[in-house]
């Protein structure tokens, strides 16, 4: 008996060894299904009062730590050498998770954007469906207002 117990034990733990990471991920925490490098798949964001989109054939990708650390980059439209035409965008810093709400916050510590860098946060909705991430929300930014609504896919 306790040799059979013993044996199940072993083929369950090797079983949920060789499953894909993002399978054993998906039955944490918000955070846990979250950690991870995230390639962009599309996106509708609007930066400023102009409500012009800047998330135009857009590449990017975010990377969420399990310590608490993230890096963003997209690059949309096209690439320039402007910082203000609003195609680019990268930051990186701190995020958290409020499991209650399905939201995550991001604090910016170092931003393309110098008047963004220390002082920006960004606060949005999560929608998390197997490999397919759904960030939807607007914030107040020092470089101006930004609306988001983009879809990430999982890397593997």
């Amino acid at each position: 008996m306790k040799r059979d117990i013993v044996t199940l034990s072993a083929i369950t733990a090797l079983g949920l060894a060789l499953l894909p990471t993002g399978v054993v991920a998906q039955q944490g925490t918000l955070k846990q299904q979250l950690v991870g490098a995230w390639t962009l798949v599309s996106c509708d964001n609007m930066l400023g009062s102009a409500n012009a989109p800047y998330c135009v054939n857009p590449k990017g990708i975010l990377i969420l730590d399990a310590s608490g650390q993230y890096a963003v980059m997209t690059f949309a439209g096209g690439r320039s050498n402007s910082t203000t035409e609003g195609t680019n965008a990268a930051n990186f810093g701190t995020w958290s998770v409020n499991e209650a709400d399905k939201t995550i916050t991001r604090r910016f510590v170092g931003a393309l954007s110098p008047a963004n860098e220390g002082v920006a946060e960004t606060k949005n909705s999560v929608s998390l469906a197997g490999d397919e991430l759904k960030l939807v929300g607007q914030s107040s930014l020092p470089s101006g207002e930004v609306r988001v609504n983009s879809v990430y896919r999982r890397v593997k």
